[in-house]
């Protein structure tokens, strides 16, 4: 066994490995961490076949964008230390099922797929044609799409800031709050 399965393996067990805590964990913020490290795996394993451009893309994007803003949701709705509730019997069962299936469904998928031998494939664009292809301000250009997308991933950001510090009712009227008299008979204002 060589060096490069050795990494694919390591790889491979830390993406699942994370993957599988993530959906067992009770504790939300653990949760949150473990598809952190699933996502990190994963751009482990693009980076391992040389996919430089998506590998980068997917720190980025996922790891760094979507992990930051699930935990700091999780912290703007103050739950990070409250477990999930325990799930059903028959909601794990399912949910068991459903993995059963997906995986026979992917097996017969690989059974049935082609694989091009290394080296016969062609070579696919260069991230400088990803870029222009993407960014290009004339037809079929990405550029307004993604101006589209920033701003409207600022306006829930905001909104999420808003919910989290809506002002919470005072359990006591003012009147009450001014004078604190102790059982000695002593006052405080």
């Amino acid at each position: 066994m060589g060096a490069s399965t050795i990494i694919f393996y390591l790889l491979a067990a830390i993406t699942l490995g994370s993957a599988l805590l993530s959906v067992s964990t009770r504790n939300i913020f653990r949760a949150a961490i473990y598809l952190l490290f699933t996502l990190i795996g994963i751009a482990g394993i693009y980076f391992w076949m040389a996919y430089d451009f998506i590998a980068a893309v997917q720190i980025i994007v996922y790891a760094g964008g979507i992990s930051v803003l699930i935990i700091f949701s999780i912290f703007l709705t103050q739950q990070a230390g409250e477990l999930l509730p325990v799930q059903h019997t028959r909601r794990k069962l399912f949910s068991f099922l459903a993995a059963v299936i997906a995986f026979i469904l992917i097996i017969m998928q690989l059974i049935d797929y082609a694989f091009v031998p290394v080296g016969q494939g062609s070579e696919g664009p260069t991230v400088m044609e990803i870029g222009q292809a993407m960014m290009g301000l004339g037809v079929g250009g990405y550029a307004l799409a993604f101006e589209v997308i920033s701003i409207l991933l600022l306006a829930a950001m905001v909104a999420c800031i808003v919910i989290a510090i809506r002002q919470k009712p005072d359990p006591l009227p003012a009147e009450e709050t001014d004078t604190i008299t102790i059982e000695s008979g002593n006052t405080w204002n």
